[in-house]
């Protein structure tokens, strides 16, 4: 009866223990259930949140625009303490681009243009998934410059044709922000968005200017000027008025280039013709042609119209010197050349005639290089 009693008592203790040992684990599945269906809220939070993210990107309307919200964008939406952005622009296309838009260069400070992505960061070459991790001064510093204090950071791939194309970098202070234990998954993603978001926004950008603009200068193109040449040609003939045209040389300009680098000739270039258009009327219209050559059409000018406007324009480029680098600045000249075009009733083929204009223009303009540059030279008769 004693041994009946004792196996009882043992049998009771030993079920009490497994149903403690059954709470315990419920109580550990529950928390583990608990702590999935948080993540799970977060995840989807998220989720929420890049793709909130994602079609701002997507809805930029301009470069610039993009630029903003993959920068600031992103930056407030993540709560990061630093964003920034490296793009490959060999050609510095998307700088050229960029500056036609009136995008300052002090205000890309955490945007980098390099010719290559390796030379800034070797790392970069194996670079084909996000890589998350402590952020080490050696790997990082020029990755994201104006940022101090970093603990981790994340650096998106931004690929096109498989080829990496950019990289977009996050940092925190938060050493445990970015780590390589985190899914990637969505950073892919992002990488992916914004890597298309910036290609399409080039193309948009060098589709609306390579028809008619200039990309560099903002100006319009050496096309446009011609086919805006033969309109005024044929307005002049009903009016019974010319069309002066002015052909615009930068002196020595190749100098600047050898001396400063080519992105210092085209801060010259971009200048020249900022000064070359506060000097035209509204009527007027100003064009590259190529190079360091710019022209200008004076609709119902003469030369006499022409020589004044091309001393304007003269003195306004030469008169101050032009930043071609920080603390360096360059005077420049120009040689300019003047003609004029009055067609009579019977003209009809306004495109041999506007070539004969921009002829006799540019004859005069190397007249007034062969006398010393820096001067004016005019035609002394009116193309017919």
């Amino acid at each position: 009866m004693r041994r009946s009693r004792q196996l009882g008592e043992q049998r009771i203790l030993e079920m009490s223990e497994r149903i403690a040992a059954l709470e315990r684990e419920n109580r550990e599945l529950e928390a583990r259930l608990q702590a999935l269906t948080e993540a799970a809220a977060r995840n989807e939070a998220l989720l929420r949140k890049t793709q909130r993210r994602e079609l701002d990107l997507l809805r930029a309307g301009s470069l610039v625009q993009l630029l903003e919200q993959l920068i600031h964008g992103l930056g407030a939406a993540y709560q990061l303490d630093a964003v920034s952005l490296v793009l490959h622009d060999p050609q510095h296309e998307i700088r050229h681009l960029l500056s036609g838009d009136g995008l300052l260069r002090e205000g890309l400070a955490d945007v980098q243009f390099v010719e290559t992505l390796v030379a800034l960061a070797p790392q970069l070459a194996a670079l084909e998934r996000p890589w998350l991790g402590p952020y080490r001064t050696a790997d990082h510093e020029l990755l994201i410059p104006h940022a101090t204090g970093l603990g981790s950071v994340a650096l998106v791939p931004l690929l096109r044709g498989g080829q990496l194309e950019g990289v977009l970098v996050f940092g925190s202070r938060d050493s445990g922000r970015f780590t390589g234990e985190l899914a990637s998954d969505f950073l892919a993603h992002l990488g992916v968005i914004a890597g298309v978001c910036i290609e399409n926004a080039v193309n948009r950008a060098r589709l609306v200017r390579s028809g008619l603009t200039d990309f560099l200068t903002g100006f319009h193109n050496r096309r446009y000027l011609h086919a805006r040449l033969c309109e005024e040609l044929a307005r002049a003939q009903r009016a019974r008025q010319s069309v002066a045209c002015l052909m615009i040389d930068v002196d020595h300009f190749k100098r600047i280039n050898d001396r400063y680098g080519h992105l210092a000739g085209d801060t010259v270039l971009r200048e020249v013709a900022q000064r070359i258009d506060a000097e035209m009327r509204v009527s007027d219209t100003g064009a590259r042609f190529g190079g360091d050559e710019f022209a200008i059409v004076l609709p119902n000018g003469s030369v006499p119209d022409g020589a004044i406007v091309a001393r304007r324009v003269l003195n306004a480029v030469c008169r101050s010197p032009i930043n071609v680098m920080p603390a360096v600045a360059e005077t420049m000249t120009l040689s300019i050349g003047v003609a004029a075009a009055a067609p009579g009733p019977e003209t009809r083929d306004f495109k041999s005639l506007a070539e004969r204009l921009m002829a006799e223009a540019d004859a005069a303009l190397y007249r007034a290089k062969g006398a010393g540059r820096n001067g004016v030279a005019v035609s002394e008769s009116t193309v017919a």
